[in-house]
């Protein structure tokens, strides 16, 4: 009796090849549910942003490079998005890795995403997957100073789960690349004696004080942070900034954003030094530099008389007390016979000023 003939696999030449067999499995009666790690298309009017996105998104010819490439391509790896409940929006889904390819499609009137969809993740897991994606995509010294203050922020956090983080990250390689096969660990093999910022840093090839500075960092408003990341404030007067409180930090950003004030670290330090108790005024005072300027001094600056003078009214043998006293008496005769003749002056520009009217 014949056997039945078994149905082989379709060999897969390429993503494009996997996303086009994805979509046609996914096309199954309504009411089932999809197969779990399957390919969805989703509509993109459903998925939001993923709150707080802390890495800078394509601007300009790279989102638009980006939008040649899907028009002629299409989509070629799907992005991956978690369930959410119902917002005002109508949105049911948040992205977690696919913010620019969501941007580049929306660019050129694309209406649906092929996506794998998460369930049931937890904030701390959506966000693993966020960083992670960006650290696979760019190498991590190529990153804003936010940027890398999210990554170590993640990593050092005390929810973080290396076995967690090991999972996502060979899932997001996969996904990349169908043929990926893991030979190595993905993160070095540490030391479990070593301190957590002492592994960051051999992992990142950053000192211990950077991997702390950097931390710092993550502590910083947004808008404080894009300031760092615009060179437009130093990462060390950033540091000190980050111990104010947030209402602080709202007060500093806005003094900044109204004027040119430029932040160095004497000033950052004395601000932290207000810290939990610092006002509008105080922080305007400091920023302006007026809180560290030495006011005028009321006495006259000193200065020395001229040899050629002295020698003009006193002799090599005269003591200094002597010559100071002569010169003090002098100038007080001065001074006393100018207070003399100043009303005499006065009557005098009175009387000019009535013959110039007649």
């Amino acid at each position: 009796m014949a056997m039945p003939k078994q149905r082989m696999a379709p060999e897969l030449g390429s993503i494009d090849e996997l996303l086009k067999l994805s979509e046609q499995s996914f096309k199954e009666p309504e009411g089932t549910e999809a197969a779990k790690g399957a390919i969805q298309s989703i509509p993109i009017c459903k998925i939001k942003f993923f709150k707080d996105h802390p890495f800078r998104l394509y601007e300009g010819e790279r989102l638009t490079d980006m939008a040649d490439s899907i028009a002629n391509n299409g989509v070629l790896v799907p992005v991956i998005i978690r369930t959410i409940e119902i917002d005002e929006n109508g949105c049911e889904y948040e992205m977690l890795a696919g913010h620019n390819r969501m941007n580049a499609a929306l660019l050129i009137g694309l209406e649906q995403l092929p996506s794998i969809v998460k369930e049931k993740l937890t904030d701390e897991e959506a966000l693993m997957y966020v960083v992670e994606t960006n650290v696979l995509q760019r190498s991590f010294s190529d990153m804003l100073p936010s940027e890398k203050a999210k990554v170590l922020a993640l990593r050092y956090s005390d929810m973080f789960s290396q076995g967690k983080r090991n999972d996502i990250i060979e899932e997001l390689k996969k996904l990349e690349n169908p043929q990926y096969n893991k030979e190595n660990s993905t993160s070095p093999l540490l030391g479990t004696k070593l301190r957590s910022d002492e592994k960051l840093g051999l992992e990142y090839g950053l000192s211990k004080n950077t991997v702390a500075r950097l931390l710092r960092i993550d502590k910083l408003l947004p808008s404080l942070k894009k300031r760092v990341d615009d060179a437009e404030l130093g990462l060390y007067p950033a540091v000190s900034l980050s111990y104010l409180t947030g209402a602080e930090q709202t007060t500093i950003d806005s003094i900044l954003a109204q004027n040119e004030y430029k932040v160095d670290m004497k000033k950052a330090e004395l601000l932290r030094e207000y810290s939990g108790r610092l006002t509008v005024e105080q922080a305007t005072k400091i920023l302006s530099g007026e809180a560290t300027r030495k006011p005028r001094s009321k006495i006259p600056a000193s200065f020395k008389i001229k040899h050629k003078v002295i020698a003009k009214y006193f002799t090599p043998q005269s003591k200094a007390s002597e010559v100071e006293e002569i010169i003090d008496k002098a100038l007080e005769m001065y001074f006393a016979r100018q207070r003399q003749q100043q009303p005499t002056l006065n009557e005098e520009m009175e009387e000019s000023d009535h013959v110039s009217e007649l």
